[in-house]
């Protein structure tokens, strides 16, 4: 059994532009009036704010939000970003260019093609020298990342830094990997118990449970993101704001997560 706690949540959905608007959306309904289209991560200059591609900017948003929520300094903590496709808009752009006049490829969207893109980003913005892992895993993308975040602070980290992130396929991509809007969550995850965090105890079972606890496609988040690439965040993210005390994830063909979840 691996263990953590929360110290701090971040969160960026079209619509619903940080943990407090999407908690209020879950526990009454509410959505705020004119949120942005597109969020815009201060951590970045404001060159590199315009050139960063969506998913760039949804997961250092949340990254950043979820450092201040836990009064963490963003350069000290290791990292694990996970994204299900990264960047298909670009993907979906290199792919047509390639095909028609290869000499025409961009080179500042050829650099934000590759899966650690949001990584990098994150550890230039943060002037950050610690590790910084990207990881992609299909459908099973967030259960594997949280694994690897838990693993890694359970191995002797004091605190590591979650970021879950996808956006908008386009192309011939989104017919095979569809996924609409920006959605982006985050979480500073330590060791030390801390009186007033939630706790999570996470146990790897190599088979489907019984009765699966809320693993449901009607929670109020995932009526929103149901259709991103990152939804199978939304359950352990409603867990969180819900005071529920457990949720299961799937993680991999016969890999499952069992969360439990103490609230203080």
């Amino acid at each position: 059994m691996l263990q953590a706690n929360v110290e701090g949540i971040g969160f960026w959905g079209t619509g619903l532009p940080d943990w407090d608007s999407a908690c209020a959306w879950m526990r009454k309904g509410e959505r705020p009036l004119d949120p942005p289209a597109r969020p815009s991560p201060q951590l970045l200059a404001a060159n590199e704010r315009r050139r960063a591609p969506g998913t760039v900017a949804v997961a250092l948003e949340a990254a950043l939000a979820a450092c201040e929520a836990a009064d963490r300094a963003p350069a000290a903590l290791p990292a694990v970003f996970t994204s299900t496709h990264g960047e298909l808009t670009i993907t979906d752009y290199m792919c047509a260019t390639l095909a028609d006049d290869p000499r025409a490829i961009s080179p500042t969207k050829f650099h934000n093609s590759v899966h650690n893109a949001a990584a990098g980003y994150w550890t230039i913005g943060a002037g950050a020298h610690v590790a910084a892992t990207a990881i992609s895993a299909g459908n099973y993308s967030f259960a594997q990342g949280l694994l690897e975040a838990m693993v890694q602070l359970n191995a002797g980290e004091e605190a590591v830094l979650l970021v879950a992130y996808d956006g908008n396929a386009s192309g011939p991509a989104a017919e095979v990997s569809p996924s609409t809007g920006l959605l982006g969550a985050a979480f500073v995850l330590s060791r030390e118990a801390c009186a007033g965090l939630p706790t999570l105890q996470l146990t790897l079972h190599t088979q489907m449970p019984a009765a699966p606890v809320q693993c449901s496609d009607e929670g109020p988040l995932l009526q929103l993101f149901g259709n991103n690439a990152m939804h199978p965040a939304l359950p352990f993210l409603e867990a969180l704001a819900m005071d529920r005390e457990s949720v299961w994830l799937r993680a991999g063909v016969d890999q499952w997560l069992e969360l439990g979840i103490r609230h203080e």
